[in-house]
């Protein structure tokens, strides 16, 4: 079974938030999540349906080791939350200021 790599939130660090909120996918990706305020699926978070899925495992890890979302498996599917708490609790308004912009 895969192991899921998610930092503490005292190991959660602005440049690495910051960087994986960098790509415009990752971004959509997180406000996907925001926006349906509860678990989804990979696909369902998916920000275009033919992005290939090595592709979009990729995003998924590196939003995951940046601290920004929590996976964990539920079957055969990899559920994935926003760590809101956690960020607003390291960066207060931080998430809300970003996603407040226009894509």
């Amino acid at each position: 079974m895969a192991q899921f790599v998610h930092p503490s939130r005292e190991d959660i660090t602005l440049a690495g938030v910051l960087a994986a909120l960098a790509d415009p996918m990752r971004l959509r990706i997180v406000k996907s999540l925001m926006e349906q305020n509860d678990c989804m699926s990979c696909t369902e978070a998916a920000p275009c349906p033919k992005m290939a899925k090595s592709t979009l495992s990729n995003h998924f890890r590196i939003l995951r080791e940046s601290g920004l979302i929590q996976t964990s498996k539920k079957g055969v599917e990899h559920r994935n939350v926003v760590r809101t708490a956690d960020i607003n609790a390291r960066f207060p308004r931080l998430l809300k200021t970003i996603l407040s912009y226009p894509d």
